[in-house]
């Protein structure tokens, strides 16, 4: 492990030197993650991309792409693009990345089930902006607007995430 690692601990997530207050799935930790368990998975992860609102904030890097309208991220275990980010119109069950709210203003992709998805193993596992502090998610690791955006300022594509035992 090197501090440039994102750590998730019993106490929040830690990286840089910080320790950053967040919250994970509903379910809790899963060594056996599923589609819809609200579980986040346990392992070593990689940051695979980074994603931003450009009508509402600006691009922490460089290599951050923007979110645009239309833009959806598929969870439907039966299409053959599952747990891939895709267009409107897409006829599949999916996610929409272009919020009304500002939990995905900034979305920090992780490599779980991805590029190569397994059918049903889990879609969109992000980091993202949370709802209030302590509200879980449905299996992605959530942090405060200020928080997230510094994470997203310092990090570099391909970071490993550590999701250990809580």
């Amino acid at each position: 492990m090197s501090p440039a690692d994102l750590v998730l601990t019993p106490k929040g997530l830690r990286f840089m030197g910080r320790l950053l207050p967040c919250t994970i799935g509903k379910s809790g930790l899963s060594a056996s993650k599923r589609e819809g368990d609200g579980a986040t998975p346990l392992g070593t992860h990689h940051i695979s991309g980074m994603l931003y609102r450009p009508d509402r904030i600006s691009a922490p890097q460089d290599w951050a792409r923007p979110i645009l309208p239309g833009d959806l991220w598929s969870d439907d275990i039966q299409a053959r693009d599952y747990n891939q980010m895709v267009r409107a119109p897409y006829p599949f069950s999916h996610e929409r990345l272009r919020r009304a709210d500002p939990l995905y203003d900034l979305v920090l992709l992780t490599d779980w089930n991805w590029p190569n998805a397994t059918s049903g193993r889990g879609s969109a596992i992000f980091l993202h902006q949370w709802r209030r502090p302590g509200y879980p998610t449905e299996g992605c690791i959530a942090f405060s607007r200020q928080n997230l955006r510094w994470i997203a300022e310092r990090l570099r594509p391909g970071a490993q995430l550590i999701v250990g035992s809580r």
